[in-house]
C-alpha cells in the first residue's frame, strides 16, 4: 500500500518534525500491508507506544514511525490459567484495572502505567516487586504476535525459547509486537512500612533486604544525607486496602512536587535558598504523605503511576541499574558524586533520586538484571538548563560502578560501553536481529549505534 493511498483513507496522520512520518494502524491486516517491501513506506520504520522513552529509541529524524495504539482489545483473561492475553495498543493501566475485576493482577508492581503493552514488553518495565516477583514484565510473557520487517506475521511461544528471549525487550527491532499473553496472579496484599534513614544507615540494611523475600523502594536525597525507605511484605493479614492514599501519593509525586520545584527554580534565585526550601518540601511530603497514609497495598495499586505521560514528560529523567551486591557502596559514591558534581557545575537535580530491587531475570535476553541482581536508580529533575551536561557525568559514574543501562531510559550511553556492559548477548542479539531484518528497515540511526 501506497502513502498516498494510506493518506487518502485518514490512516496517515502527519508528518513529525524531523521529516518522518506517522501512520496510525487500525487492524493487523493493514500493518502487514505496510510493511510489505512492496510498499515501498519509507524507512527506518520505528515502532512507537506511548512515547515513554527518553532517549531517542521510539523516534527516528526521518523515515516512518508507526503507532498500533489502535489495537487495544484485551482479548481474553483466563482464571483457571492465570493469564492474560492482550494486543499491543492496550495501556497497561487499564490491563490492571481489567485483571483486578477478575481478582488478577500483573506480577509485579508497574513504575509507568501510562505505557503501552507493546511499549512495555518491547522495552525494559519494571517496578517494585517484592522478592521473586520483582522483574521486568516481559519476563512474564508467555506467548506474542509480531509482524516482521518482511511485513509477515510470526508467532512465538514458549517452545521458541531462544527467540521469546529475544523478543522480549527488543526495543521494536525484530518487528511490530502485536499480541501478547502474560503470566498474573491471584491479587496478592502487602503491608508497607516506612524508615527515615542516613545514607549511612540505608547502606548498612540494603545488602540484608536484598537477599530476603521483600520488596523496597527507596527515595534517596543526596544532600540532605537522607534515605526515605518502603519495605513491603506479603501478608495474609495485610487488612484493607485503599486506593485513596496511592493516588494521594501518585499525585504529589508525579504533579505537585514537579509544579512546585518548577515555581521555586523561577521565583528563588539564590541556589543556597532554593535548594533549601526543595529539599524541605520533598522531605516533608515524603514523611507525610507516606509515612503517614500508605500503610498497606498491593500491584494494582502500587502499579498506578505514570498513566499521564504529558505530566510526567515534564521530568527529566535516565535511569541506571546497579548491581545490588555492590550498592551499598555505589550508594554512598552516588552522594560523594552528587554533592562534588554541584560544587563544580552549580547543577543538581531538584527532584529525589528513587530505586527499587529487580530480581535475577535471565529470561529476557536483553534483560538488565540478566547476570545478577540488580537495583534500579532513576534520577530525575525539572530544570532542562545544565541537564545534559550532569548526565554525561553520570554516565561516566555508573560505567565505574558497573551500571548496567537500558537503551530507552538511560541518557548519554556511549555504544562502547553498552557493548561491554551486554557483551556475547548483544552479539547473539544482533545476529537475531539481522536475520529478521536483513536489509536494515528498522534500524535507526540511534539504534544502529548500539545494534548495528
Amino acid at each position: 500500500m501506497t502513502a498516498a493511498r494510506l493518506r487518502a483513507t485518514g490512516r496517515f496522520v502527519r508528518p513529525m518534525n524531523g521529516g518522518s512520518t506517522e501512520y496510525s494502524i487500525n487492524s493487523l491486516r493493514e500493518l502487514m500491508r505496510l510493511l510489505d517491501p512492496a510498499a515501498r513506506t519509507a524507512t527506518p520504520i520505528r515502532p512507537a507506544g506511548a512515547g515513554s522513552a527518553c532517549t531517542g529509541c521510539n523516534t527516528t529524524p526521518a523515515g516512518t514511525i508507526i503507532s498500533v495504539g489502535a489495537l487495544d482489545n484485551i482479548l481474553n483473561i483466563d482464571t483457571f490459567n492465570n493469564t492474560v492475553t492482550a494486543q499491543a495498543g492496550v495501556r497497561v493501566y487499564r490491563l490492571i484495572e481489567a485483571l483486578a475485576e477478575h481478582g488478577l493482577e500483573l506480577v509485579g508492581a508497574q513504575e509507568l502505567a501510562g505505557r503501552t503493552l507493546g511499549g512495555a514488553v518491547a522495552a525494559p518495565s519494571m517496578g517494585p516487586g517484592i522478592g521473586k516477583r520483582s522483574a521486568c514484565l516481559a519476563s512474564r510473557v508467555l506467548s506474542a504476535k509480531l509482524v516482521t520487517p518482511a511485513g509477515k506475521l510470526m508467532k512465538v511461544n514458549a517452545g521458541q525459547q531462544n527467540l521469546l528471549g529475544a523478543v522480549r525487550s527488543s526495543y521494536g527491532l525484530l518487528g511490530v509486537i502485536v499480541e501478547a499473553t502474560l503470566r498474573v496472579q491471584p491479587i496478592a496484599n502487602f503491608t508497607v512500612s516506612h524508615r527515615k534513614l542516613t545514607i549511612d544507615d540505608f547502606c548498612a540494611v540494603v545488602d540484608t533486604l536484598s537477599n530476603n523475600d521483600v520488596g523496597f523502594k527507596f527515595y534517596l536525597l543526596p544532600y540532605r544525607d537522607r534515605v526515605y525507605l518502603d519495605l513491603r511484605r506479603y501478608s495474609e493479614s495485610a487488612g484493607h486496602t485503599y486506593k485513596t492514599p496511592w493516588k494521594i501519593k501518585d499525585w504529589g509525586e508525579s504533579t505537585v512536587l514537579p509544579k512546585l520545584f518548577k515555581s521555586f527554580n523561577r521565583l528563588l534565585p539564590l541556589h543556597s535558598v532554593r535548594y533549601q526550601v526543595i529539599d524541605t518540601v520533598s522531605e516533608a511530603t515524603q514523611g507525610i504523605v507516606n509515612g503517614r497514609f500508605v500503610t498497606s497495598g498491593n500491584n494494582i495499586l502500587a502499579g498506578s503511576s505514570g498513566r499521564n505521560f504529558s505530566r510526567a514528560r515534564k521530568l527529566l529523567y535516565t535511569t541506571w541499574c546497579f548491581p545490588a551486591s555492590d550498592f551499598s557502596v555505589v550508594a554512598r559514591a552516588y552522594r560523594q558524586f552528587c554533592r562534588q558534581n554541584y560544587a563544580s557545575s552549580r547543577y543538581r537535580c531538584d527532584m529525589p533520586a528513587v530505586g527499587y530491587y529487580v530480581d535475577n531475570d535471565r529470561s529476557a535476553l536483553l534483560s538488565p538484571s540478566f547476570d545478577e541482581p540488580m537495583i534500579a536508580l532513576q534520577t530525575s529533575s525539572t530544570q532542562a538548563s545544565g541537564w545534559e551536561d550532569f548526565v554525561i557525568d553520570l554516565a561516566d559514574f555508573a560505567e565505574h560502578w558497573a551500571g548496567v543501562p537500558l537503551f530507552s531510559q538511560t541518557r548519554s550511553l556511549r555504544a562502547d560501553y553498552a557493548r561491554q556492559a551486554y557483551g556475547t548477548r548483544l552479539d547473539f542479539f544482533r545476529r537475531i536481529r539481522r536475520q529478521l531484518d536483513p536489509e536494515d528497515r528498522f534500524l535507526t540511526p540511534f539504534m544502529a549505534q548500539y545494534f548495528q
